[in-house]
């Protein structure tokens, strides 16, 4: 789920409806270099069509993350952050999908994923109950890695930014398509939605893809078969959505039939926030994923390779 936070313009104190107790002074954990250097490979469950991978907090016992490469921040649970006592820190404004809101933060002094450690993190609490989960995993924690999902092994492998040649050879079956950074999402431009012009960004926090409200105008021109759901966002509120299928959609040199998606009918806050309110674009969520062998979303070099899967065609 795309998840934006940026300073409150007004400083407020954290809100006393949960008691917390002031951890330690935050602190940037040290980095193994042995460590950093090598891959990480880790087991991933499933949570609600999404995926989870342990994630420990100043040496606590892991819990299950969502890895959300939508969610430009690492965000916990307000209940995982009391048990754990974590320190107060700013008021954000955290913008989502169906809207946004002031929200306090905590200061998380130190998170590991496998061998991976990350510096102290001022992450949004937000409710359990609206994360679908005890935090997600942002791509402030993945920036400049490269993180491989496969499907077939159900493992999740993060590696350290390296320069590609981009003469590189691609493995068999797998497609490289290019992106371009925005505000550190990656941005897919090379894709098309029933011949229309769209652009996509891949949301494994989602567990359904969602097209934004210029999409809907130049898909539902014509009659379609579609029905009302109601989604709700991190922030509790809830937006309406028109859940149809698309019948082709095309990213590089990928066609995908029969893509299910939900289409709002308003602009979804994120999108207006990456400058894409006017044009169509796609959140490519879960649903879309999991029809791949293997996903690979590489930050430092702007691409997502895609190993095809028998249902996927290549033109």
């Amino acid at each position: 789920m795309l998840i934006i936070a940026a300073p409150a313009a007004a400083q407020q104190s954290a809100p006393d409806a949960t008691p917390q107790t002031a951890a330690p002074p935050a602190y940037a954990a040290p980095v193994d270099d042995a460590a950093s250097a090598a891959n990480t490979v880790m087991l991933f469950g499933q949570d609600e069509s999404r995926m989870t991978v342990p994630v420990s907090i100043a040496g606590t016992s892991p819990q299950k993350f969502v890895v959300d490469t939508g969610a430009q921040r690492t965000v916990i649970s307000r209940e995982l952050a009391a048990v754990l006592r974590l320190a107060p820190g700013r008021i954000v404004r955290v913008t989502g999908m169906t809207g946004s809101d002031s929200v306090a933060t905590v200061i998380i002094p130190a998170l590991r994923v496998g061998t991976i450690d990350s510096p102290a993190i001022e992450a949004p609490a937000i409710a359990a109950q609206n994360l679908g989960a005890l935090g997600l995993l942002g791509i402030d924690t993945l920036q400049g890695r490269a993180v491989g999902i496969d499907f077939d092994t159900r493992t999740m492998t993060v590696t350290p930014a390296r320069r590609r040649n981009r003469r590189e050879r691609t493995e068999r079956g797998e497609i490289v398509v290019r992106a371009r950074s925005l505000f550190g999402q990656l941005v897919v431009t090379d894709a098309y939605c029933n011949g229309v012009r769209i652009r996509v960004i891949i949301d494994t926090g989602s567990s359904v893809s969602m097209g934004n409200a210029a999409l809907r105008r130049k898909l539902l021109r014509k009659p379609v078969r579609s029905q009302s759901i109601a989604l709700t966002g991190v922030t509790g509120q809830t937006v309406m959505a028109d859940y149809s299928t698309i019948d082709r959609v095309m990213i590089g040199s990928l066609t995908i039939t029969s893509l299910p998606i939900a289409l709002t009918a308003v602009d979804a806050p994120p999108f207006r926030q990456f400058g894409l309110a006017e044009r169509p674009a796609i959140l490519l969520g879960m649903d879309a994923l999991t029809l791949f062998r293997r996903v690979d979303i590489d930050f430092a070099n702007r691409e997502v390779r895609l190993a095809l899967p028998r249902n996927v065609t290549q033109r």
